[in-house]
Formats: C-alpha cells, structure tokens, sequence
C-alpha cells in the first residue's frame, strides 16, 4: 500500500476535521507527525474562514511553521460535490476555489469526513483499536466503518492493487429498520413527529434525545424532556437514570443492526469499525452492550457475520491519519504528472 515515508514535506500541511460541532486542526510537518493540534467550537466563527484564519494565527502554530503553509485538505461532515459546500448540521457555506486563494493555498482538498476516516483504517495501531467480539480480518478485503456523532457516517475501503480507494457514501440515512416489537412500538411513537426516520435519525447524538422522549412517552413520564444527549450517556453511565440507561441499549442494539447490514452489503470481511465521538465515551455500557449480539444476527448468514471481527476507534484524532494521506496522494500524482 502507499509509502508515505518517501513524501517531501518542505512545508507544514494544514489538515482539518470540520464535525457540526467542532473544527479539529493540525499542522502535519512530516509523515503522520502532527503538531499544534487545536479544537475549535464551530458555532464560535461565522465561516470556515475565519476558523481557519483564527487557527493559522494562533501561537502554536506560529512557533511551528517556519516556512508559508501551502497545501491543505479538510474532511468535513457533509456530502463533497463539486466546488460548493453548504453544510448539512451547521451553518457554514463556502466555495472551496474561494477558500484556497483566500488562504494563498496551492492546493486545498475538501472530502467528506468519513472518507477520510475510512482512509485512516489501514494505518491505526493495535493501541488505537479495540476489538469487540469475535472474528478474524482476512487480509485486503474491503473494511467497512460505520459512527455515531452529531450525525451517522457510514464509509469504507476497498483494496486495489497497491492503494485503497474510500467510499464517499450517505449510507446513514438510509431508512431505519426495527428487528423486534420494542423498536417498532418506539418507531410509531417517532414517526408522529418524523414520517421518515433514517438511520442517522436515531444512531447519533439527536437520536439519543429522540430515543429518550419516545421511551418517555410510551411511559406517560413527562419529565426532563429536553435532556441533552450529553447527559443523556452521563446519567447512564452513572447509573442515575434508567430511562437514560434503556436509552443507550436501544441506541447500541440499533447500530449493532445498522453495522452488520453494512458488513452485509459490503462484503466486509477486512472488519468493520465503529467511529464517531458518542461510542467510545460510553466505556462498558458499549462493551457490555447487545452491539456484537446484534451485529451477528442476520438469520442464515449469522455464521457469515460470526467471522467478522468488529472494531472501536480510540484514536485521539484519527480522521488527521486518513486525509493525511488522502492529500498525500493527491500531491504524488500532482508531481509524477509534472516530471
């Protein structure tokens, strides 16, 4: 697969990993060496711009770079098509063309986020990975990924010769399936309010809120109904709250589904991991979840799913690892094509 030990780094590459919450950044000064990592809250800026701006200006970058950042890529949480960005789960809009000679760039790449983090896979460590269930990855095959945050990224891998090539999918709103009688009863009760629920709808930061009210009303417990999804997970993993804590096992059971469907429909017998920033904070709650059980349970080809093993992330920033080298392609093929 791609070398990127033999890259030239004559200048430190901006990266970007834009959430509909927050704005990660780093500045790359040789091969998956990242510095001056900052996190900025996106509703904190107007545009992308100034953002960007407000970082590049920042004290940790200025005593990193030594020489003018010229090339760039941002994953960004948003279908990427053409040169207009207008954000799905924020406000932000803006012409990649416009934004790069703003920021005096040579090159700017924008992919989609999940893309990005589907291109980090092959070079997570062991330590960045924590394995749920069983099963065995077979080796170049197609890895599949799949996280819940502010929305639900679906995205995943598939060899070709000597490199990967990401998927730029939207796989999270497809339309959500219930498996049993308690999923339905809570899908009736949501559609009142949504008459299409997706995937993402329930698998993700607003879908725990939206799981939370259902259970609620099916209780006739009016109480903390605005609870955020923040505390949602704190309660219920604090054990304060039992609504909170059956609020997590549908929330885990439903994405257990939604990655074996994706496995399913991949053929993703490389793994399939979990990404996103909910799962990994809900520790034992997840470990200890009817996730992999769900996962598994797809009838006859229930043995099929058995021998696919199942990750969580851990990593810090993993989607920098993934348009890291996504950018390093890009700047390869701009060099041979000019020699």
């Amino acid at each position: 697969m791609q070398d990127l030990k033999k890259q030239n780094y004559t200048s430190p590459r901006l990266l970007a990993d834009i959430g509909g919450t927050n704005a990660r950044f780093a500045l790359e000064t040789g091969p998956h060496c990242f510095e001056a990592v900052a996190v900025l809250a996106c509703n904190e800026y107007a545009t992308i711009q100034q953002a960007l701006t407000a970082y590049l200006h920042s004290d940790a970058v200025q005593r990193v770079c030594r020489q003018p950042v010229l090339h760039a890529a941002i994953a960004i949480a948003n279908p990427v098509n053409g040169d207009q960005i207008s954000m799905t789960n924020h406000h932000w809009a803006f012409s990649i063309q416009t934004l790069r000679d703003a920021l005096h760039l040579q090159t700017l790449l924008v992919v989609n986020d999940f893309t990005a983090l589907a291109m980090a896979l092959p070079y997570l460590e062991n330590h960045q990975r924590v394995q749920i269930g069983g099963g065995q990855a077979l080796p170049e095959r197609v890895i599949g990924l799949i996280g819940p945050g502010t929305g639900l990224g679906v995205s995943g891998i598939v060899p070709a010769g000597k490199q990967w090539v990401p998927l730029s999918s939207e796989g999270g709103h497809v339309s959500f399936s219930p498996v049993d009688a308690a999923e339905v009863e809570l899908l009736t009760v949501i559609w009142r309010e949504f008459p299409h629920v997706s995937a993402e709808r329930l698998i993700s930061g607003m879908g725990l809120e939206i799981i939370y009210r259902a259970l609620g009303e099916l209780r006739g417990d009016t109480t903390d109904v605005d609870l955020s999804a923040a505390d949602i997970s704190r309660r219920a993993i604090d054990g304060s709250c039992a609504r909170c804590r059956q609020t997590i096992t549908h929330f885990c059971g439903m994405l257990g589904t939604a990655a074996g469907n994706l496995a399913m429909t991949l053929g993703a017998t490389g793994g399939v991991y979990i990404g996103g920033g909910i799962v990994p904070r809900l520790g034992d709650l997840f470990l200890q979840s009817a996730f992999r059980q769900r996962f598994e349970a797809k009838g006859r080809f229930a043995h099929y799913l058995a021998d696919i093993p199942t990750f969580l992330i851990t990593a810090e920033y993993p989607a920098f690892l993934g348009v890291s080298a996504i950018l390093s392609e890009k700047l390869s093929l701009a060099e041979c094509a000019a020699n």
